[in-house]
């Protein structure tokens, strides 16, 4: 996901349609590493949405493991790539053609909500972003986020280079603050994701879990 140029992110349904046009997948097949380890918060059968899943190698994994998988994108070559990874692996998971703004996010629908590198987002599209992952958590349920951080800049391995694209300890705290964080892990780690994230890179993971007292914020969409 790394970007040139003052307005990297224009046309982003083109842009990505054009990366994964190329042969094979851009980040692979595997699941990331980080919701491979995590993903055991979530019990089997539950109802998990996938964020900007691109070619699916994460729902089709979720799906593999015998969850209820949601997954959007705003890429029609990566829809269709991801179909046809699913129809591969014998699962089926609901895939749906739209970019943040325009996902129909369902209040309190969710028990899981995985949103790995999803670094395409600016400022204000990531806090919309967030916000209706949090509001869309049943009780009980959980977000799990993976991204990189500032330092990931000096490793040039993926990812953009915008740095208000990037991930601190502070901006995850303050848009999951209400949340109960149960991991919060800057780290860095060698990624073998395809040709699109390898390498060593800085990256930050966030668990966090909604309670069932817990009042949904306003939606900002």
């Amino acid at each position: 996901m790394t970007s040139t140029g003052s307005t990297p992110f224009s046309d982003p349904a083109k842009r990505w349609n054009d990366r994964f046009a190329k042969e094979g997948y851009v980040f692979g097949t595997e699941p990331n590493e980080w919701l491979r380890q995590h993903a055991t918060i979530w019990k089997q059968g539950s109802r998990i949405l996938c964020v900007a899943d691109g070619e699916g190698r994460n729902s089709v994994w979720l799906a593999k493991q015998g969850h209820d998988v949601e997954a959007f994108d705003i890429s029609e070559v990566g829809i269709a790539k991801a179909r046809r990874l699913a129809e591969d692996n014998q699962v089926s998971v609901d895939f749906t053609l739209a970019d943040c703004d325009g996902f129909s996010w369902q209040e309190e629908h969710y028990d899981g909500i995985a949103a790995i590198f999803v670094q395409f987002a600016d400022p204000a599209l990531r806090e919309k972003l967030f916000n209706n992952m949090v509001r869309c958590l049943k009780p009980g349920g959980s977000v799990l986020v993976l991204g990189y951080t500032p330092k990931q800049l000096e490793h040039g391995t993926g990812g953009p280079s915008v740095l208000s694209h990037l991930y601190t300890p502070q901006l995850l705290q303050d848009a999951f603050g209400s949340l109960a964080i149960q991991t919060l892990d800057e780290h860095e780690t060698e990624l073998a994701e395809g040709d699109g994230h390898k390498g060593k890179s800085a990256v930050i993971g966030l668990v966090a879990s909604r309670s069932s007292s817990l009042q949904q914020p306003q939606s900002l969409k």
